[in-house]
């Protein structure tokens, strides 16, 4: 019978931890049985680098070059459908235009849209950037939650009840409702803070229309501040880590995510709903809000930020599990791929400076810059590495939110706002390849066992 006052989703009761207990004592593999049976866990080898597991035209990851028949690490490249990711930035920028749409136009398409396709493409997102009626009132305001990404999986899955066509896979179709999603990722995203700021933390309520007439970047920006005015240096950045993000190769857990639950058969919601679950890991996307929170600490603790003898002992003291969390990590250094560089990080970075200008916040980019220089040197005298550690993109890209006003919450939806255009794609591409279910094996190191009857055990 179950307890007065005793809430059943929450409570842990004796029974439950005592079978957790049990549970984990059963649940443990060998480490050693992995090299044993050349299993790569994480699908990767000690060097990072990814089990071949599919083909893709979408994007490409390079970290190292053949030189005289040998892998040599090399500087990071990024390419989208083979273009290198500092063109598609540098020629919207050089241009003074926001390219975020026709990066979106470019991973779905294959080709860069001319100025007519990027006008009617543009305008299609305009189109589909609008919700069902009262679906704001009864599904966002209705349920409010810090967690943005829970609320953004569940207005996602939600719009599977509002679609005759949700369970139809056919190309045209499944294009319609991925442009729809790439469309109203903002307007779940904004939308679900507001609600929580409202609701939960007792802030004012604005529920601004996305403008038609304004880019994705404008439009979050718009929509998220009360008065809805930005800088136009504001939306120039925003818009570029939209780029920077939008894609990555068809390995990173989310996008292989899409890939493994499109090649089921299911329907887009959930497929996207699935990817989303899986960015939100804080191994995948909430990374950048750790780099953040590991930034506060090291303000509040280095007493001059400009002395470097003082910023390299608290960099060995997160090594050493005597700083931060404890968990011996210098959050936004290193990545499973590259290892001299990320070329997002050095892009971004780029704008990092002038941002800090605008924002008079000189001091804390000097700190990141000497973190971003001293780090691989620390880490180098105190870890055995296989590989070169860098800056990675998440080292830069809550700074600059941060700079940008926007709330911590909303930094992983941010993410996804620009990844669902690298996810829709390789969705496309899965469906239009027409291949196999994705079905990996596993080693199984079980000892056979016979049944006992359960009066004898």
């Amino acid at each position: 019978m179950q307890k007065e006052n005793v809430n059943i989703y929450t409570e842990l009761t004796p029974e439950i931890l005592r079978l957790s207990g049990f549970a984990a004592e059963n649940g443990k593999i060998d480490p050693s049985l992995y090299q044993q049976y050349d299993v790569k866990r994480g699908l990767r080898d000690i060097n990072g680098k990814g089990v071949l597991a599919g083909l893709t035209a979408i994007s490409e990851v390079v970290s190292s070059k053949q030189v005289n028949g040998v892998s040599v690490p090399c500087d990071g490249e990024l390419y989208y459908r083979g273009i290198r990711i500092e063109d598609l930035v540098s020629g919207c920028v050089r241009e003074h235009r926001f390219g975020f749409e026709e990066t979106v136009y470019l991973l779905l398409f294959g080709k860069l849209p001319d100025a007519e396709q990027l006008k009617l493409f543009t305008d299609q997102l305009a189109f589909y950037r609008s919700l069902p009626t009262n679906f704001v009132r009864d599904i966002i305001l209705k349920a409010p939650t810090a967690d943005m990404m829970n609320t953004l999986a569940r207005s996602v899955l939600t719009l599977f009840a509002y679609d005759e066509k949700s369970n139809d896979i056919s190309l045209p179709n499944v294009l319609r409702q991925c442009i729809q999603l790439i469309a109203l990722f903002p307007v779940f995203s904004v939308y679900g803070y507001q609600s929580y700021n409202h609701y939960e933390r007792g802030g004012s309520l604005f529920i601004h229309m996305p403008d038609p007439k304004l880019s994705t970047a404008e439009n979050i920006l718009h929509m998220l501040r009360p008065d809805s005015a930005y800088t136009a240096l504001e939306a120039t950045i925003l818009d570029v880590a939209l780029i920077l993000h939008a894609e990555h190769g068809g390995g990173n857990n989310s996008t292989f995510t899409t890939r493994v639950v499109t090649s089921s058969g299911t329907d887009t919601y959930s497929a996207i709903a699935a990817a989303i679950a899986s960015l939100k890991g804080p191994r995948h996307g909430g990374a950048n809000i750790k780099v953040m929170q590991m930034f506060d600490d090291m303000k509040r603790t280095v007493k001059d930020w400009k002395d470097e003898d003082e910023v390299r002992a608290y960099l060995k003291a997160l090594l050493h599990k005597e700083a931060f969390d404890r968990a011996g990590l210098i959050y936004g250094m290193g990545h499973a791929v590259y290892s001299i560089s990320d070329p997002r990080a050095k892009i971004l970075g780029g704008f990092v400076k002038s941002l800090s200008v605008e924002k008079g916040r000189e001091d804390e980019y000097a700190l990141y810059s000497a973190v971003e220089r001293l780090a691989p040197e620390v880490i180098a005298e105190e870890r055995k590495i296989y590989k070169g550690v860098s800056a990675n993109v998440d080292f830069y890209s809550g700074f600059v939110y941060s700079m940008l006003d926007l709330p911590t919450e909303l930094y992983t939806p941010l993410f996804a706002i620009s990844r669902i255009a690298g996810w829709s794609a390789h969705r496309l591409e899965e469906l239009i390849g027409n291949g196999k279910i994705i079905r990996p094996a596993y080693q199984s190191v079980a000892q056979h066992q016979p049944y006992i009857p359960l009066d004898q055990r």
